[in-house]
């Protein structure tokens, strides 16, 4: 699942290559994507691209004041194609493309490579108008987002920890994967529920949390947006190492206790709670 960082960079190499073009045609090709049926991605032909912003983990592309939100879901992401004319890459197999954008001779293709689409398309006036953004909390990848805004948003809440990081009301842009290296470096139980943490540990968590994200955002910036889930695993130091050693105390990682593999934590580092 693309998060914050990986979203960041998509969108910042999107504003890059987008802003000053014209759409120049569009191709949906699986229509249950699209969440506006009484509007069809075909309004967004002709219009200039305004700008392209990051709303926790959606982006919304401005199109002269009628928006196109991209939601990835848990597996969509997008290809770039530059230099190729619109009817060849209509062409270029993708086995999980969703939709196309065309830019003259340069494509932007919006993929989905999970077992059940969870990619979501919205053409809508603004950006809010989208609920799954209308909803989201503060960005957790914001430099602004303080201590007090943590703890007033943990707010004494008998919910789990790596439950409560990933939620995007609360907070937006945090999921699974980020949310186990959060905790890893806080030294803080994925169970734990928020209500017993100390002020310390609250500290150590917004700590942890500013630190992995701003990191994060810094580490993706540049690269390839066709590499970012490779650049995204190879920096996990605890989410997806089951078995592995742990990277600080030698311990073992394993599955944190009822995620089914989902989620990962080292209990030797975090069994305080």
């Amino acid at each position: 699942m693309p998060e914050a960082p990986e979203v960041e960079a998509l969108a910042s190499f999107l504003r890059g290559r987008l802003v000053g073009r014209a759409v120049t045609g569009v191709e949906l090709v699986e229509g249950r994507a699209l969440k506006t049926r009484a509007r069809p991605l075909e309004e967004v032909i002709g219009r200039v691209v305004a700008g392209v912003t990051r709303h926790g983990k959606h982006i919304d592309v401005d199109l002269d004041g009628v928006h196109l939100g991209l939601g990835f879901g848990r597996a969509g992401w997008a290809t770039w194609d530059e230099g190729l004319s619109a009817e060849r890459s209509g062409q270029t197999p993708v086995a999980a493309v969703i939709a196309r954008l065309m830019f003259g001779d340069a494509v932007l293709g919006i993929t989905d490579a999970g077992d059940w689409l969870s990619v979501q398309l919205h053409v809508v006036d603004a950006a809010d108008e989208v609920p799954s953004v209308a909803k989201l909390g503060p960005d957790a990848a914001d430099p602004a987002y303080s201590r007090a805004m943590l703890a007033e948003a943990l707010g004494g809440r008998r919910k789990q920890l790596k439950a409560l990081l990933q939620e995007q009301e609360t907070l937006a842009g945090i999921g699974n994967a980020y949310s186990d290296e959060i905790l890893f470096a806080a030294r803080l139980s994925p169970v734990m529920h928020a209500a017993a943490l100390t002020d310390d540990e609250i500290t150590r968590l917004w700590s942890a949390l500013h630190d992995t994200m701003t990191a994060a955002v810094i580490a993706r910036r540049g690269v390839p947006i066709a590499e970012q889930k490779a650049a995204k695993v190879a920096a996990m130091r605890v989410h997806g190492r089951t078995g592995e050693p742990c990277p600080d105390c030698g311990g073992v990682v394993e599955d944190i206790p009822g995620t089914k593999g989902g989620g990962q934590w080292c209990p030797s580092c975090q069994s305080a709670g």
